[in-house]
């Protein structure tokens, strides 16, 4: 585990459109501002998928971003020269395949279960959420329990999600062992 606490950009169509040029120029203004270690392409609504992870990975590979990934498929990831994957917490099933294809591999957990689930399937790195306060996510864990969960799995990278909308929380999470923060508002 290195000290500098990497930066995680999730995207959401909501703050970057799933029109292809709009997306772009979006995600190119928030890559300009931002320094950026891990970005994940996540959308959950639009038709057109396919089409804006190319164009996720091409803006991404111009900004030299160090692990580039698509949310769920990791078969899409590899066919489309991602070089990870970020799982959700009911795809522990796809993460010795998604290892095989190579993939840089980050799945979401919830809980301790989940964790040495994922420790067990040597995954690359987890995100444990939410931290702070998420619309439609429950009760947070709050910064002392994430700090707890640091000090009892210190040998995976834990990444802080959910509700991480400004640098007070960051200023909070990087007193603590964390691997990195992901956030989807943070960036915008």
């Amino acid at each position: 585990m290195n000290n500098e606490l990497k930066a995680y950009l999730i995207t959401d169509p909501k703050y970057y459109s799933n029109n292809s040029d709009l997306f772009k120029k979006n995600l190119t203004k928030v890559l300009e501002r931002n320094k950026i270690d891990i970005i994940c392409f996540r959308d959950k609504e639009s038709s057109n998928f396919e089409e804006l992870a190319k164009v996720f990975i091409e803006v991404c590979k111009r900004f030299n971003i160090e692990k580039i990934l698509i949310n769920s498929d990791y078969k899409l990831a590899k066919q489309l020269g991602a070089n990870g994957v970020h799982l959700n917490s009911k795809q522990f099933e796809n993460i010795k395949e998604a290892k095989h294809l190579d993939l840089y591999v980050i799945i979401s957990c919830h809980n301790f279960a989940e964790i040495e689930k994922a420790q067990k399937a040597h995954v690359n790195a987890i995100t444990y959420s939410p931290i702070f306060k998420t619309p439609n996510k429950g009760e947070p864990l709050g910064i002392n329990k994430f700090k707890q969960t640091l000090e009892l799995y210190e040998d995976i990278d834990i990444i802080a999600l959910g509700g991480i909308i400004d640098k007070e929380q960051i200023s909070q999470i990087e007193k603590t062992k964390a691997y990195g923060f992901a956030s989807i508002r943070y960036f915008i």
